[in-house]
């Protein structure tokens, strides 16, 4: 069987560790830095495993949405934790194992057995699958990555690590999977659930950004997902009573 680990890590040394470990036990490891590249990763590719080191900013958040992924997607979480987090914090983001620093080799090898017995095998042999793409939403000098779950002429669906508050004329980027086409403009909330899904009205997008979503979708059919016009009912907020079909 075949198994691959995100190691969201800058610490050389844990990374020397969690590779000695994962080549023992044959999972094949890809390396990023940030929170923006571990959501990106996460977004275009499917891992058994992911390796978060919860003194990075962001950490909570990328395993947050781990878990939020589709089952067949959803990777074991390991929290890599310092002294300065707290267990419960760990597992209350999402985590299903914590390896404390400084690592230490035997209760590493402990901990990645274990979770081997849960994590999924990849039979494709690649890392890649589907190219799935992040929307990019600008909260003042901050981008907030989300994975798209479903793109229409008029709105999206997606997935954020945490949950948004419904809100209006929110900036958006997003690349039309398949292409380098750029789409960009404004945006209102207009449903937002406990679990991160979102909704999203656009409000506001260039002429040449709604061409090429116009021209993406008569070629490539309306992403499936959780369409930006059906609401989940559970927990759902309303913005107003606008919907995505108006």
């Amino acid at each position: 069987m075949h198994f691959t680990a995100l190691l969201m890590c800058r610490e050389q040394h844990s990374l020397r560790l969690l590779a000695a470990a994962m080549d023992g036990l044959d999972i094949e490891q890809e390396t990023c830095l940030s929170a923006s590249e571990a959501v990106e990763n996460l977004a275009k590719g499917r891992f058994s495993a992911l390796v978060v080191d919860f003194d990075l900013p962001a950490a909570a958040q990328v395993a947050r949405l781990a878990r939020l992924l589709p089952p067949q997607k959803r990777p074991v979480v390991f929290a890599l934790i310092g002294a300065s987090t707290a267990i419960a914090s760990a597992f209350q983001s999402g985590a299903n194992f914590v390896l404390y620093k400084p690592l230490d080799s035997r209760q590493l090898l402990r901990s990645l057995r274990a979770g081997r017995g849960f994590m999924r095998p990849d039979r494709r042999h690649s890392r890649r699958e589907k190219v799935e793409t992040l929307v990019y939403l600008q909260f003042g000098v901050a981008a907030l990555p989300a994975i798209v779950l479903d793109i229409t002429e008029k709105g999206l669906a997606m997935q954020t690590g945490e949950p948004l508050p419904v809100s209006s004329d929110i900036p958006f980027r997003f690349v039309l999977p398949g292409t380098s086409d750029m789409v960009d403009g404004e945006g209102d909330v207009i449903w937002a659930d406990d679990n991160g899904r979102v909704g999203m009205l656009f409000t506001g997008i260039n002429a040449a950004s709604r061409r090429h979503l116009k021209e993406w979708i008569a070629k490539h059919g309306t992403m499936r997902g959780t369409h930006e016009g059906s609401r989940p009912r559970e927990r759902a907020t309303k913005a107003r009573a606008a919907t995505a079909s108006n």
